[in-house]
């Protein structure tokens, strides 16, 4: 299962194609000049199906650093003249996720995410456009500082434009997360008329947006997600090394404005359901199994933008990619 405790290859391509999930509208442009967005995002507690309530929340910060941007022109394979253009950056990304155990921190302290991820964006015009990306990170609770759980995650995917409002992206990611995963990835975003766009990263999101004006959006969003993290249980002579895993689906409302030009403000609320937190023993052996019940959900967050490439942005909104 693919959860979304780091920044992977999947997420960059939600930053990079469609809409991560966080009360914002992000676009592609965003990749072109630095910037930092922090998020909170809260769920009360419910009663968990073994008799227990469980409560979440997470907050976190993702940066974005443009490293350089090249254009090349050259002789291609079969001896024919290329044009390519390149774009690289870094996405770094810290979390903090606590969670609950009838009113108190379990594990004390909470669990802490840090990862960093290379991104590379490629177009020329005999390959057309590409998304490569390569990264890692580690998970860990106070209790097992000294055994944290690294992950690591690579991919490669295509991205077509068919029209100027049309476009879809297809491609393929490795997961390693306590084991090593195959995820196909395919994506859509789709323009209808000046105001409304859909889009979406299947089976993990997918979004409906309005645009009420150049500076305020709204989008109905499905989202796919939680995390994965361990902590140590103790027993009378031992620590015992467990895993949890934690999913949900979020049906939400989310808006975002543009405010003094170097700031996006964004709020998201709706419902999660089909919940689920599952622990694992340091074999990968399943122990247990609870459903929680349907609960509200609320995100807060804001991007601060250092400085903006206007060439890039009017580029990018020619191609019908930026919205």
């Amino acid at each position: 299962m693919l959860f979304q405790k780091n920044i992977s290859f999947l997420s960059v391509l939600l930053l990079c194609f469609c809409s991560k999930s966080i009360a914002q509208t992000p676009s592609l442009s965003q990749l072109f000049y630095p910037n930092v967005t922090l998020r909170a995002e809260f769920m009360p507690e419910t009663s968990m199906s073994n008799g227990q309530k469980f409560g979440f929340n997470r907050s976190t910060a993702l940066g974005i650093i443009p490293l350089s941007t090249e254009i090349q022109a050259g002789i291609g394979f079969g001896k024919k003249a290329d044009i390519q253009a390149k774009h690289s950056l870094l996405v770094a990304n810290l979390a903090q996720i606590n969670t609950t155990i009838d009113g108190k921190d379990d594990p004390n302290g909470g669990y802490k995410t840090l990862g960093m991820t290379y991104l590379q964006l490629k177009a020329s015009l005999r390959e057309k456009l590409w998304v490569y990306a390569i990264g890692g990170g580690i998970t860990q609770s106070n209790e097992t500082f000294l055994n944290p759980q690294p992950y690591f995650y690579g991919g490669a995917a295509r991205l077509r434009i068919l029209g100027l409002k049309t476009q879809i992206l297809y491609g393929t990611a490795i997961i390693y997360n306590q084991k090593f995963r195959i995820v196909p990835v395919f994506g859509f975003t789709k323009a209808l008329g000046n105001d409304w766009k859909v889009s979406g990263i299947l089976p993990f999101r997918a979004s409906i947006g309005y645009k009420l004006n150049p500076w305020l959006h709204l989008d109905f969003n499905s989202v796919y997600d939680g995390y994965s993290a361990g902590y140590q249980e103790y027993a009378i002579s031992e620590k015992m090394i467990r895993r949890q895993n934690y999913q949900q689906v979020r049906f939400t409302l989310s808006g975002n404005a543009h405010v003094l030009n170097v700031f996006n403000l964004g709020i998201e609320g709706g419902l999660t359901a089909f919940r689920k937190v599952k622990t694992f023993n340091a074999a990968n052996e399943n122990l247990s199994t609870s459903s929680l019940p349907v609960a509200p959900y609320i995100g807060f967050s804001v991007r601060y933008i250092t400085s903006k490439s206007k060439i890039s942005s009017k580029f990018l909104k020619s191609t019908g990619i930026d919205f």
